[in-house]
């Protein structure tokens, strides 16, 4: 018995050093070389290349690099606000002047018509008021 274990033995080790490597095994090892990692020196030219950007690489940074879309993102967006803000801003300015010089001339032009000499020439021409311009000046009456 002890030599059809050591019989066996043998084979067992031969079946387990298949020179032909299993598919899953190969696609394992080629998977492994178009991810092996690359020299760690960048160089200009594979920087410009895109030669650093590898699928390894990519994917650890996968996080990051969604973190700066995220940013950029809203900072496109905060901008786009303010702009939209301002514009908004510059053309209530716009609106505020012109109300302002239409409130301006307004006062100015009741200002005008409210002074006693414009009043008492209005009251010459119209001929049917019964105002007159007084001729003594005003007194204070005093009630006990």
């Amino acid at each position: 018995m002890k030599e059809d274990k050591i019989e066996e033995e043998p084979k067992q080790q031969k079946v387990e050093t298949n020179p032909q490597p299993s598919l899953q095994e190969a696609i394992k090892e080629q998977a492994r070389e178009d991810e092996a990692a690359q020299s760690s020196t960048f160089t200009l030219r594979k920087i410009l290349g895109g030669d650093f950007l590898t699928a390894e690489m990519l994917r650890r940074q996968i996080g990051v690099i969604l973190l700066i879309v995220l940013f950029v993102i809203i900072y496109i967006s905060n901008r786009y606000s303010c702009q939209q803000k301002l514009l908004e801003i510059d053309k209530l300015n716009v609106e505020l002047q012109d109300a302002k010089y239409r409130s301006l001339s307004s006062a100015s032009e009741l200002t005008e018509r409210c002074r006693e000499s414009n009043v008492l020439e209005m009251l010459r021409n119209n001929k049917d008021s019964v105002l007159k311009i007084p001729t003594l000046p005003p007194y204070i009456i005093e009630v006990p």
